[in-house]
């Protein structure tokens, strides 16, 4: 399962998805979105500005609720 974190430095949530990931053993790859150009946030992001914003196998799942939602679906 291939699962892409959009984070920043200083996000509270961010350090909690990750932990929450890294508890139960799944990996994911980290893109700090403090990093990407405007138009590269624009084009990932719309107008959403609240961290992380997280996908999984390509779909966005939204932020911190959003992916403890997606665990419990998928049974993790």
């Amino acid at each position: 399962m291939r699962i892409v974190i959009y984070s920043k430095g200083g996000c509270p949530n961010c350090v909690t998805a990750k932990r929450l990931l890294d508890d139960k053993g799944i990996g994911y790859e980290e893109v700090n979105a403090e990093t990407m150009t405007h138009a590269e946030r624009e084009r990932w992001f719309g107008g959403i500005r609240q961290m992380p914003q997280i996908w999984i196998e390509g779909q966005r799942v939204g932020g911190l609720a959003g992916l403890q939602q997606a665990l419990k679906e998928l049974g993790l």
